[in-house]
């Protein structure tokens, strides 16, 4: 038995150890041989300080090359990578400490001392920092580590990794992914997009959710390609980059703030050969401008946490817009009747369902919603309201649920809600998402005020990102003397979204 993920990421690499991997400006590079014997180290370490097969190793670390090694190095050990948001205040994070029980959790030098305590909660073993500049006591102890280590063994239905998503209830739940879910998307994505060791990928992402992490480094690693690595977006150091580059993987976020920007050009553009958007619905707008503007057609795909990447527009032949294409090899597709689940013909809106090799083992410590969300024959309902037109494409039409993507990250309204009802002067409020050109959706608060209460707008924005973390935080708060409500008494936000659905549209 081999660690199937890490292996068949060896494979790949074959005889190309001593080309460049990692690349990152300003930075030393990684080759492919630094990468297996830095990696070595980082798993080592994590045995010597208690971490067994199966045991959670929680990563809160900023965006960095020795982030990247801690994941393959969890694997390399047998235990389940963890990737956390480290933008969440310690509140947000003991939750998810408490519910994964990580052996071993790494977070920021600065934020030891106070996630020392919810650490100690949740019956943390060890707690290792992590700097954004790649120091800290993981770094040391993996400098001391031996770089001789032999890869746990684990089986391809062993959990590689745990990704907490937002639901429509409750509070975020695990998504279980296997060692072969991320092999079996990264080969998928590798062919689709025909990524060869020639590429070169211009990596703008974070690297704590499934998007910069398993559809971007695992399908490079799998190609044996190089990854020029930034810290965070930044238009102008991308489009200083892209003639070296030719690939991009980003959410629409990256591709409206580069429209704006007047150094897009055709030539800029002239060296890449691969513009990827996903995580969030990406405007026929902005499509039909990028053609324009760079002679390029976005290709848009369709994933979620608990199944990886599951559509995709095609490489050869129309990148349709406002479509995510068809599904990957090996996945099937379904529309069905919300109420009924009977499967819907072509041209019908319904939810989307989807079963294959790429779809997650179920919900952490959750049997009962894991059953919830599956069909008997397999099919996990994915509570997104989609069709397929008469030539095949897959179109989102939106949610079943009210979880906002706003610029590519998960909010759950309640949570929102929930914070803003507790302060003083408020009666209630409702969190909605609304059309934004840049973020793709806005978090949108209406709030009712009780009578005589002077609380603005810039006080519940402060208020909330005080509590979580920022990208949380409404956009804008609207006030209301009352919430729209069905018969039932039920908000309708419906209404709320049809009235104010204007709210961010540019002036003319």
């Amino acid at each position: 038995m081999t660690n199937p993920l890490f292996q068949q990421i060896r494979d790949r690499i074959g005889t190309a150890a001593d080309q460049i991997f990692l690349e990152t400006p300003g930075a030393s590079s990684l080759t492919f041989a630094d990468l297996l014997a830095q990696s070595a180290r980082v798993a080592s370490a994590l045995v010597a300080h208690g971490v067994s097969p199966g045991d959670r190793v929680a990563a809160l670390a900023e965006k960095s090359p020795e982030a990247l090694l801690l994941y393959l190095g969890t694997i390399r050990a047998g235990a389940i990578f963890l990737p956390l948001n480290p933008a969440f205040t310690d509140a947000e994070l003991a939750y998810f400490l408490a519910d994964a029980v990580p052996r071993l959790v790494v977070c920021d030098p600065a934020r030891r001392d106070s996630l020392a305590e919810v650490a100690t909660k949740a019956n943390v073993a060890a707690l290792l920092t992590l700097g954004a500049d790649g120091r800290g006591s993981l770094t040391d102890a993996a400098a001391a580590a031996s770089a001789e280590f032999a890869d746990v063994a684990r089986a391809p239905d062993d959990l590689a990794a745990i990704l907490y998503t937002s639901g429509t209830t409750g509070r975020a739940k695990g998504a279980m992914l296997t060692h072969a879910n991320l092999a079996s998307n990264a080969e998928s994505l590798a062919a689709l997009w025909r990524l060869t060791s020639s590429d070169v990928l211009l990596h703008a992402l974070p690297i704590y959710h499934t998007h910069g992490l398993f559809v971007a480094v695992n399908t490079l690693l799998f190609a044996a390609g190089r990854i020029i690595f930034l810290p965070r977006f930044d238009a102008d150091e991308c489009l200083r980059l892209m003639p070296r580059a030719t690939v991009m993987m980003g959410v629409p976020t990256f591709y409206t703030r580069l429209l704006r920007h007047e150094g897009l050009t055709r030539e800029a553009c002239a060296a890449m050969r691969l513009f990827v958007s996903g995580s969030a619905p990406l405007l026929a707008e902005s499509h039909r401008d990028w053609r324009e503007r760079t002679g390029h057609a976005i290709l848009e795909r369709y994933g979620m946490t608990e199944t990886n990447m599951t559509t995709s527009n095609p490489y050869d032949g129309e990148r349709l817009a406002g479509s995510v294409g068809f599904p990957l090899p090996g996945v099937d597709l379904r529309i069905t009747e919300p109420e009924t689940a009977a499967i819907l013909p072509r041209g019908e809106i319904g939810v989307i369902e989807v079963k294959g090799p790429n779809v997650f083992k179920g919900y952490w410590r959750n049997p009962e919603k894991t059953a919830a969300e599956f069909r008997p024959d397999g099919f996990f309902i994915t509570g997104d309201l989609g069709r397929i037109d008469a030539r095949g494409y897959v179109h989102i039409i939106g949610r079943a649920t009210d979880l906002i993507i706003t610029g590519g990250e998960n909010v759950y309204p309640k949570e929102v809600e929930a914070e803003i009802d507790g302060l003083p002067g408020v009666v209630e409020s409702a969190v909605v998402a609304l059309p934004h050109a840049d973020f793709g959706e806005a978090v949108t608060a209406f709030v009712v005020r009780a009578a005589g209460a002077r609380l603005s707008e810039e006080d519940v924005r402060a208020a909330v990102e005080r509590r979580l973390a920022k990208f949380k935080a409404p956009k804008r708060v609207i006030f209301l003397d009352e919430l729209p409500r069905n018969a039932m008494g039920k908000v309708q936000k419906n209404v709320l979204r049809q009235a104010h659905r204007d709210l961010y549209a540019p002036s003319p």
